[in-house]
């Protein structure tokens, strides 16, 4: 299961556009809808997928041209030296003969094996299937995005948990290091503060670290320059009571299936293999065709004093022709049976693929079900242990300012506030996405403001 899966509600219009070399960098912050429409517009392997999609156009468009009777035309010119026919007298003569031939032929098929509508069938079929994927291609861009943009949002908030520690803990060392001068303290609990200090302040670099390279990767995700100035806008957005789905994984399931675009692409996948069974045993039967032809020529031979012109030796030589053309597979080496058997192995193999689609679909939305629940079980917890810790170390300052505790325990009563402070932070998130993933597979429009 992703980490933090979301939704998002786009348009699932597929454009068709010029990738530019140089893609526009954000002149501030970004909000996460900006950043998934970045994401969408740049994506390669979308481009790719909606190149593919072109293909697959045009295939549809040859298979639909077999329908229609082709149509060429032709000329040519030449001579010929020593003994031959001669065109004008049909007689044996040793000259040379120049000769200028015009032609043209269609040919239609009447029948051949109802292949000709399965492929255009298995040709609409694959482009459906095609938008799928490419709709599905989305999603996962969509998601992978959210993903990126969040963990820029949670570390950025990890940023501000690390400098609050840091600066409590530098008043603290501020207060400790004028009672150790005024002889109230000893000297040992300034040299703790001083170390828990220097701990605070590498914990506060190793979270600026972390939160520049979650802005590179979403950068890098979004195929921008990355600067040090990029940053995101943070969601406002609160968890109530009414967050958790009421759905069951089982309801959740039967509304998914019918609704993500894998699914149907699988789905459309299996369709194509059928055509493809039906259009492989279509080469047992004949096939029948009709056919037309047209020739002409013209010769640079004088007949008796009399030599035809251009126009009137077409006209004179002129020969048309019609035909029907039969053909019947009576042994075709085994071809037939060995296309037919690929076809239903073929057929077998996306029924397989569709039921693994479902069967993970299904599997995903148990997990993402029972990880909503265990992380609103968290983030309850850690709601209830920040505010107890916020007490606890509200009382320990002002026992520590008072000399009722040492520096050992004032440190732990810290710590354990900054660490739980992080957990809830990590929980929120945690839970807030985990259970909007579910909205996601419910097919409703995420909203995160």
């Amino acid at each position: 299961m992703r980490k933090f899966l979301l939704g998002f509600a786009l348009a699932t219009g597929i454009g068709f556009s010029t990738f530019a070399q140089e893609t526009a960098i954000p002149s501030g912050p970004i909000d996460l809808e900006t950043a998934v429409a970045i994401a969408l517009e740049n994506n390669l392997t979308l481009k790719r997928s909606e190149l593919n999609q072109l293909t697959n156009e045009a295939t549809l468009i040859q298979n639909q041209g077999s329908r229609y009777p082709n149509l060429s035309a032709g000329a040519s010119s030449g001579y010929r030296w020593g003994r031959s026919i001669n065109p004008v007298t049909n007689l044996f003569e040793t000259a040379r003969i120049g000769n200028i031939n015009v032609s043209a032929s269609s040919n239609a098929t009447i029948f051949a094996g109802n292949q000709i509508n399965n492929s255009i069938k298995q040709s609409k079929v694959d482009l459906e299937a095609g938008l799928y994927n490419i709709e599905a291609t989305k999603n996962d861009i969509i998601l992978n995005t959210i993903n990126l943009f969040i963990n820029v949002v949670y570390n950025r908030e990890q940023v501000n948990v690390a400098e609050n520690q840091l600066g409590s803990t530098k008043d603290q060392l501020t207060r400790t290091t004028k009672l150790v001068d005024a002889g109230s303290l000893p000297y040992s609990d300034q040299l703790d503060i001083q170390a828990q200090n220097a701990t605070n302040e590498v914990n506060l670099i190793n979270a600026r670290n972390d939160y520049n390279i979650a802005k590179l990767n979403l950068a890098q995700a979004l195929q921008i320059p990355y600067t040090p100035e990029f940053s995101v806008i943070e969601p406002e957005f609160e968890i109530n009571e009414l967050l958790m789905a009421t759905e069951t994984p089982k309801d959740i399931y039967g509304v998914a299936v019918e609704i993500m675009p894998e699914i149907k692409a699988a789905k459309a996948n299996v369709l194509s293999a059928e055509y493809g069974e039906k259009l492989a045993k279509g080469g047992y039967y004949p096939t029948l065709g009709i056919g037309a032809n047209i020739f002409s020529n013209y010769v640079d031979q004088v007949y008796g004093t009399d030599r035809p012109s251009f126009g009137q030796q077409l006209d004179n030589n002129l020969s048309e022709a019609v035909n029907l053309q039969l053909s019947i597979p009576l042994f075709s080496r085994l071809n037939n049976k060995a296309n037919v058997q690929r076809a239903r192995v073929q057929k077998q193999i996306s029924e397989v693929a569709a039921l693994e689609a479902e069967n993970q679909l299904r599997n995903d939305i148990e997990t993402a079900y029972n990880s909503a629940l265990a992380a609103q079980l968290t983030y309850e917890s850690s709601l209830v242990q920040v505010e107890s810790l916020n007490e606890t170390f509200r009382i320990a300052q002002q026992r520590f300012d008072l000399g009722a505790i040492n520096s050992v325990d004032f440190q732990v009563a810290q710590n354990n506030l900054f660490n739980a402070q992080a957990n809830l932070l990590n929980a929120k998130y945690t839970y807030i996405f985990r259970v909007k993933v579910l909205d996601f597979y419910l097919g409703n429009p995420i909203n995160l403001n």
